[in-house]
């Protein structure tokens, strides 16, 4: 069995039999922020993408599949809240939570680790991919779930219907070449679009499709570097005027590049895109532009938001969801942060730089980077004994 990845720890500890809470202080679930659609999508998408499973990532997994369910309506729009005690907030619709839902069931008609999950993901699919959002994002989203059914059902109608109305709700980049990007701004998810464009150029057959969303994922990439490591877009977003990097940065974004550089390895057999995913997974071990690492080592949740000074140490649900999407595409690819490159590690218990040894990932251990005497704190190590 693959060992479980630290980071689902935490999930578990934030989660119920309803569902996993949107929202912590520090640790701690906010019960009272309830649960969101958005986040049982993203669980149940990490659950199916896990090669084995144990029993209690698959229970989440049942437990975030029942809640989807739950979610839709007859007609296959979705509700985003929930209440502790079960009470759904709002109308059903088309935004974000819609199109993750779609992603969400697409993804267990491919890979969920049961039979009778595989089968019914794929109704439910097919009721909420028959709808349209006017939302790119929202397409974008259902945009992934619909390559994952074409994966286990090649000529299925209603994936490649909604692949194709994907290309017109994105849109095109415009005329600028130092902007080659479909909106005025960037925004959030932002390299969901280029992934989006990626499945869909590859699915239905269109390589000017799949060059563009290469084409835009590349600008996305160069421009979210500076200096070796990972500079996302912050929440404000960004336009063509603005500098890049800023600040709040959040850890959507950088699942989002590791996801779509993912895809664009996996597409075009091109090992150039793992320098996407390995930078991602360094922003959490604390590359990125306060040298932060983000994540928890003792618990294993991510966290929430790096601000200019320093990281926003809740741990909620998407953050940690983050970590776990980013992790999984890593040692699904193999990348490893070499020893030239990373000269000096930040031990994630103890914060201190430490020389490193590339054989000490945060794959291999807990996710985070040991220095050694904390490595024979925690017992990973024995203590050297002198010689005499």
């Amino acid at each position: 069995m693959t060992a479980r990845l630290a980071a689902f720890d935490h999930l578990l500890a934030i989660s119920d039999d309803a569902g996993t809470f949107e929202h912590a202080e520090g640790r701690t679930p906010r019960l009272e922020h309830g649960y969101c659609t958005d986040d049982m999508a993203r669980v149940l998408i990490v659950v199916c993408r896990e090669p084995d499973p144990d029993r209690d990532v698959a229970l989440l997994g049942r437990t975030a599949f029942r809640f989807l369910t739950a979610a839709q309506g007859v007609t296959g729009a979705v509700r985003n809240r929930r209440a502790v005690g079960g009470r759904w907030r709002g109308r059903r619709g088309v935004e974000d939570c819609w199109g993750r839902s779609v992603w969400a069931f697409g993804t267990a008609a491919n890979r969920a680790p049961e039979s009778w999950m595989r089968e019914s993901a794929l109704s439910y699919f097919e009721r909420s991919a028959a709808l349209r959002s006017p939302w790119p994002r929202a397409m974008a989203f259902a945009a992934l779930g619909a390559a994952e059914v074409l994966a286990v059902v090649p000529g299925h109608r209603g994936a490649r219907d909604l692949l194709a109305d994907v290309v017109t709700t994105i849109g095109s980049p415009g005329p600028d070449a130092g902007w080659p990007w479909p909106e005025p701004r960037l925004a959030y998810a932002n390299a969901v679009l280029a992934e989006a464009l990626i499945v869909t150029g590859d699915g239905l057959g269109r390589p000017d499709v799949l060059e563009t969303g290469l084409t835009m994922l590349r600008w996305l990439l160069d421009r979210e570097s500076s200096n070796g490591h990972l500079s996302p877009t912050p929440v404000g977003g960004a336009g063509p005027a603005d500098a890049t990097g800023g600040f709040d940065q959040q850890p959507i974004e950088v699942a989002a590049m590791a996801d779509a550089c993912t895809r664009a390895a996996t597409v075009t057999g091109d090992g150039a895109w793992v320098r996407g995913v390995d930078l991602a997974v360094r922003w959490f071990a604390g590359e990125n532009d306060i040298g932060e690492p983000m994540f928890d080592p003792t618990s294993g949740g991510g966290c929430d938001g790096l601000h200019d000074d320093r990281a926003n140490r809740n741990e909620g649900a998407e953050s940690t969801i983050a970590l776990i999407s980013t992790l999984q595409h890593a040692r699904r690819l193999g990348t490893e942060p070499s020893e030239a490159v990373l000269p000096s590690r930040i031990c994630g218990r103890c914060r201190q730089l430490f020389d490193g040894d590339p054989s000490l990932h945060p794959l291999a251990l807990a996710e985070w980077w040991a220095c050694p005497a904390c490595r024979v704190a925690l017992g990973i190590d024995q203590p050297k004994v002198a010689a005499r």
